[in-house]
C-alpha cells in the first residue's frame, strides 16, 4: 500500500467528465522491413513482459471510506492486458489526420478508476503501411519527467529488444480491495505524518514568504534591465478561456531540435524560450485573425520540475510558473526578449520557493468537497466570467536523443497528449525526441474547432524566427553550427503555413504562399539521421545558416522525407 501525494491526488479530485485528466502520446512505428505478422498480438506479448518493470502499469487505486482522504495504491495481481492493449483499424483512406482525430476521441473519454490507470492503443489502416502507438497513463500517478522514465521500460534501443528479466512470483491476493478497518487506520496515520511534516517545515515556509519582501540584490540588480515593465494580476480573456466539454481536437507538428537550439544560442535565450516565443507568434496571429488579440499581453502557465537528479519515481513533482507571452508587442525578435525576460523573472522567484513547494500536503475531509466545487465551477459557466490566472498552458519536456523501438518496430515520432481545462481550453506541450521538436496541441474542440491553423502558424513563426536569424548579429560570440532543415506536416495533412506577409492578414499570407506538399519514398531512419543534434553539430561553424523557408519544397531531403518521420504531423 503507497499513499498518493496531496498533489497526486489533486489530478483525481479535480477530474470531471468534461476534464479528463490524464496525459498520452503519440507514436507513429516503421515495422521491421517484410513484417507479415499480427502487430496488435506481438505489442500485447511485448507489453505482458514488461510491465513488471513500471509501477503504474501494475497498481490501482484503493479508495477510502466516505472518500475522506485521499486513496492509496495497491497492487493489482489479476491484469487483464486485452483490456488495456487495444486494437483499432482507420477507416479508409487512413489520412494522419484521420488518425489524430481518432485520438482527440480517445482522449475524451475518462480511465476507468477500478483498474490500472493506463491504456495502449495499435491502431493500423494508415495508408503509409505504418502502425501508431497511443497511449494514455493517469496523471495521478506521473508527471512529464516520469513519463520518460516509464518510456525507458517500454522501449528499447535496438530492434531487437533486451533480454528482460521476469518478474518474481508472489502469492496471490485473497481479495479484491482492502478491508475498511485497514484503509481508515492507514489514512489516521498518513494525515498524521503529513501534518507533523508540514508543521516542521514551517519555519522555512515562513523564511522564503518573508524573503519576497527582501529580494536578492545580486539577482534583482541583474533582472532591473530586462524584467518587465508592468505586472498584470490577471491574464486578458481570449475565446480559449472558457469552460470545457469533453469533447477534444489533436494536432501535432515537427520542427528541428537543431534550428530550434540554433535560435536560442543566436539570439542569447534558453530552449524554453523560443517555444514559447514560437508558441505566442501563432496564438497572436490565430487570435488577430477574427479580430481578438487583446491589447494585453497573454499569459502562458509553464510546469517546473521540482524532481532532483536521478529521482525517478512515477509520481508528481511539478510546480508552475506564469510568464507573459509578450503578444502586444509587433516585432517576433523584441517579443522573444521580453519572453525570455518574464520567464528568467518567474524561474528567479520559483527558484526560492522551490525547496518548501510542498507535493504532499493534509487533505483530511477534502477529496470530496474539491471534487463538487470542481464539477460545480466547471458546469455553471463561472468560468466564462472569471478573469483567468493563464491563456495557455506550455510545457516542454526533454526526451530521448536516439531512436528508440517498440516491439520491434521504429519509433517515428513522440507526439505527447496532454491535458485541456476549464478556463485553458488548449495545451501546447512540446517533446524532444531523436533530433526533432514534436509539439502536441490539444483543445477543447468547442472552443478550439481549427486547432490545424494554430499547428500551421507554428511553423510559419519558426520560419520567421530563423530567417531573423540572418538579419541580426549573434550575441552569444560564436557562431552556432549549421541547423538540420525543418520536418513539416506529411504529404496528406494540412499544407504548412508561410510567414505571413506583413500587410496581409496573417491567416491568408499563410494559405497563399503554402506550398503543396510533396510526395514521399524515402524511409524515416534518414530523417533521424539528418535531424539529429549531433550531426549538426559537425557541421562546420563557417557555414551560414540558411533560413528553412527559403528551402524549395521538392528538393529539401528532410521535407520529402517528413511523412516516414512524422506521421503524425498533420
Amino acid at each position: 500500500m503507497k499513499h498518493l501525494s496531496g498533489l497526486d491526488a489533486t489530478f483525481l479530485h479535480l477530474e470531471t467528465p468534461e476534464m479528463p485528466m490524464h496525459v498520452g502520446s503519440l507514436n507513429v512505428l516503421d515495422l521491421p522491413k517484410g513484417y507479415k505478422g499480427d502487430f496488435y498480438e506481438d505489442a500485447k506479448q511485448f507489453m505482458a513482459s514488461r510491465i513488471h518493470l513500471a509501477d503504474v502499469f501494475t497498481r490501482k487505486l484503493a479508495l477510502m471510506p466516505f472518500d475522506m482522504t485521499n486513496p492509496v495504491w495497491v497492487e493489482d495481481d489479476d491484469i487483464d492486458l486485452d483490456y488495456h492493449v487495444r486494437h483499432i483499424s482507420l477507416p479508409r483512406p487512413g489520412t494522419n489526420r484521420q488518425l489524430q482525430q481518432y485520438v482527440a476521441r480517445l482522449h475524451s473519454s475518462l480511465i476507468d478508476r477500478s483498474r490500472p490507470m493506463w491504456e495502449f492503443y495499435i491502431i493500423d489502416g494508415l495508408k503509409s503501411g505504418q502502425v501508431a502507438l497511443y497511449t494514455k497513463v493517469h496523471h495521478a500517478g506521473i508527471d512529464g519527467q516520469a513519463g520518460v522514465e516509464v518510456g525507458k521500460a517500454i522501449f528499447d534501443l535496438e530492434a531487437t529488444g533486451r533480454v528482460v528479466k521476469p518478474p518474481r512470483s508472489r502469492p496471490r491476493g485473497s481479495g479484491y480491495q482492502l478491508g475498511m478497518a485497514e484503509l481508515a487506520s492507514a489514512a489516521l496515520r498518513n494525515t498524521a505524518q503529513q501534518y507533523v511534516k508540514l508543521f516542521k517545515m514551517a519555519p522555512a515556509i515562513v523564511r522564503a514568504i518573508s524573503g519576497l519582501a527582501k529580494p536578492d540584490e545580486k539577482a534583482a540588480e541583474k533582472l532591473t534591465t530586462t524584467a518587465p515593465k508592468k505586472f498584470n494580476l490577471f491574464a486578458p480573456r481570449t475565446s480559449l478561456n472558457v469552460s470545457i466539454t469533453n469533447q477534444r481536437t489533436f494536432a501535432g507538428r515537427t520542427i528541428s531540435l537543431a534550428e530550434t537550439k540554433y535560435i536560442a544560442k543566436h539570439f542569447g535565450v534558453s530552449l524554453n524560450d523560443v517555444v514559447m516565443a514560437t508558441v505566442a507568434g501563432a496564438l497572436r496571429h490565430y487570435l488577430a485573425d477574427n479580430n481578438e488579440l487583446p491589447a494585453k499581453p497573454l499569459v502562458a502557465g509553464v510546469p517546473v520540475s521540482l524532481r532532483e537528479a536521478g529521482d525517478d519515481t512515477a509520481n508528481n513533482q511539478a510546480s508552475m510558473i506564469l510568464v507573459s507571452l509578450a503578444t502586444d508587442i509587433t516585432d517576433p525578435l523584441q517579443r522573444l526578449k521580453a519572453i525570455n525576460a518574464s520567464s528568467t523573472s518567474s524561474k528567479s522567484t520559483m527558484n526560492r520557493f522551490k525547496a518548501v513547494i510542498l507535493d504532499d500536503f493534509p487533505t483530511f475531509a477534502a477529496p470530496w468537497l474539491v471534487s463538487g466545487i470542481a464539477s460545480m465551477v466547471g458546469r455553471s459557466g463561472l468560468v466564462n466570467m472569471l478573469p483567468p490566472a493563464a491563456n495557455v498552458a506550455i510545457s516542454n519536456v526533454a526526451g530521448a536523443p536516439f531512436p528508440m523501438y517498440f516491439a520491434g518496430a521504429l519509433v517515428t515520432c513522440y507526439y505527447p497528449v496532454s491535458i485541456a481545462s476549464h478556463g485553458t481550453a488548449l495545451n501546447v506541450t512540446v517533446q524532444s525526441y531523436n533530433g526533432r521538436m514534436d509539439y502536441g496541441l490539444i483543445a477543447c474542440r468547442r472552443a478550439v474547432p481549427d486547432i490545424t491553423e494554430i499547428g500551421d502558424y507554428l511553423l510559419a513563426e519558426h520560419k520567421l524566427l530563423m530567417e531573423l536569424t540572418q538579419k541580426h548579429p549573434s550575441v552569444a560570440g560564436a557562431p552556432a553550427p549549421k541547423p538540420a532543415a525543418v520536418v513539416e506536416a506529411p504529404a496528406d495533412a494540412e499544407p504548412a503555413a508561410k510567414a505571413p506577409a506583413k500587410k496581409a492578414p496573417a491567416r491568408k499570407a499563410a494559405a497563399k504562399k503554402t506550398p503543396a506538399p510533396a510526395a514521399t519514398k524515402a524511409p524515416a531512419k534518414k530523417v533521424a539521421a539528418k535531424t539529429s543534434t549531433k550531426a549538426a553539430t559537425k557541421t562546420p561553424a563557417k557555414a551560414a545558416p540558411k533560413p528553412a523557408a527559403k528551402t524549395p519544397a521538392r528538393k529539401a531531403p528532410a521535407r520529402k522525407s517528413a511523412p516516414r518521420a512524422a506521421a503524425a504531423a498533420a
